[in-house]
């Protein structure tokens, strides 16, 4: 069998004319090496070619589905943007050689408050998203009151998501600053009220914050949690011994106008603030509130406000002026540990109001209360801080409880922290 003849390669034609190479001779030093530096390049071409390959199925794997929620909130859920960092994203050509970008995912648990943020982002510059082929933007909440909000760019481009759990969305700084509103939700002790007295301290919050935030008091005097939600009645419903609400045609509550105007105007950003457990506690309706018909009138407005991109915010009573001796002590009962309970049920952050005040008393001195309680007569430090009662506040009173709630704001892994003044 005679010998197989195989094509000379381009390294044999340099070594069978080396006399041709003239003035060109050095290059005989170089052709030794010529095929490794072939197959070099060969693998560098077939390595792009493959991250290539892998990036495109990964921008085409998601898919997005939309579905109506009772309440008329639209929900759109991405497949696949959350799980997988983007592969290449840049090739950078230079003398002798190229250089390749890879993206990375990120997570961050913020603490205390259930909340998590991740963020799956491209490391090309912004004009690189012009590479891409399709995009498009989701939105997805689900029963337990998650949100997740992003953007998937297709192949070329860039890809983000955002993720929360149910605590809400804070970044607790990120991003630059934008206008935001805050929605407040509470009784007097809240409420803007009037001059002198009583005072809320939702009236004083935006002192405290930057000229971005736009504040909406709807705080009302004497509500429960309840009576601020629904229309309620004065009929004590015996089986479940909560206070029976007015239903409509379909048997779902009717809401109070201010409550419906938040469903109907919060967006996503935005903070709610949420403090009852004063008037609940009585025995009578309509205000009468359970402690577990309060927890959940609390996860309803929690979920709600998730659902439009918000952070709901739970804060325990303030507490009113009561002393044991020099010493000042809370006064809100079962409501402070409800408040507690529900922040952790629904993973929402929650400000302890009644501690902080009652420890603000201690500092200012005010135990024991001159004539045992507070009246109209009362004089002093006081009688400044309180109406003629030992609940509500006057002006000087809720700017000092607004300062509290302020600075313990500052301290939550909330969106809103970041507008805080110093």
């Amino acid at each position: 069998m005679g010998a197989t003849a195989f094509p000379r390669t381009q390294t044999q034609s340099f070594r069978g004319n080396e006399a041709s190479f003239g003035e060109f001779a050095p290059f005989r030093e170089w052709s030794p090496v010529m095929p490794v530096l072939h197959r070099t390049a060969h693998t560098l071409l077939w390595c792009l070619g493959c991250a290539a390959w892998v990036s495109s199925c990964a921008s085409d794997s998601g898919t997005n589905t939309t579905s109506s929620q009772a309440d008329g909130a639209s929900t759109t859920n991405t497949a696949s943007a959350s799980s997988t960092a983007s592969l290449v994203t840049s090739t950078t050509e230079g003398t002798g050689g190229f250089s390749a970008s890879l993206g990375t995912a990120s997570t961050t648990t913020l603490g205390g408050a259930g909340s998590l943020t991740a963020a799956t982002s491209a490391s090309t510059s912004s004009t690189s998203s012009s590479m891409g082929t399709s995009s498009s933007a989701a939105s997805t909440s689900n029963a337990g009151g998650a949100t997740v909000t992003g953007t998937d760019a297709g192949s070329g481009g860039a890809a983000s998501t955002s993720v929360t759990a149910s605590g809400g969305t804070g970044t607790g700084g990120t991003g630059p600053l934008g206008p935001t509103k805050v929605w407040i939700a509470g009784d007097s002790t809240v409420a803007n009220g009037n001059t002198p007295c009583p005072t809320g301290w939702g009236k004083h919050l935006g002192q405290y914050l930057n000229d971005l935030v736009t504040i909406d008091n709807s705080a009302v005097g004497g509500r429960s949690v309840r009576t601020w939600l629904y229309n309620v009645t004065t009929e004590m419903d015996d089986a479940t011994g909560e206070c029976v609400l007015q239903r409509d045609g379909s048997g779902e509550p009717t809401l109070q106008a201010r409550w419906q105007a938040m469903l109907d105007n919060m967006t996503s950003g935005d903070t709610l603030l949420i403090q009852f457990g004063i008037n609940d506690g009585s025995a009578t309706c309509d205000r009468h509130v359970g402690i577990d018909a309060f927890k959940e009138s609390y996860g309803v407005m929690a979920r709600a406000a998730q659902e439009r991109g918000a952070e709901p915010v739970f804060i325990t009573p303030v507490s009113s002026i009561a002393c044991d001796g020099n010493n000042p002590r809370g006064t809100r009962g079962g409501y402070v540990d409800a408040t507690i309970e529900a922040g952790e049920e629904y993973g929402v952050p929650v400000i302890d109001l009644h501690q902080l005040s009652v420890e603000l008393y201690g500092e200012l001195g005010f135990c024991p209360v001159p004539g045992g309680d507070v009246s109209a007569e009362t004089s002093g430090p006081v009688g400044d801080f309180f109406c003629d009662d030992h609940t509500h506040f006057t002006d000087s009173g809720a700017i000092t409880i607004a300062s509290v709630v302020a600075n313990a704001l500052r301290e939550q892994p909330l969106n809103l922290a970041r507008y805080v003044n110093e």
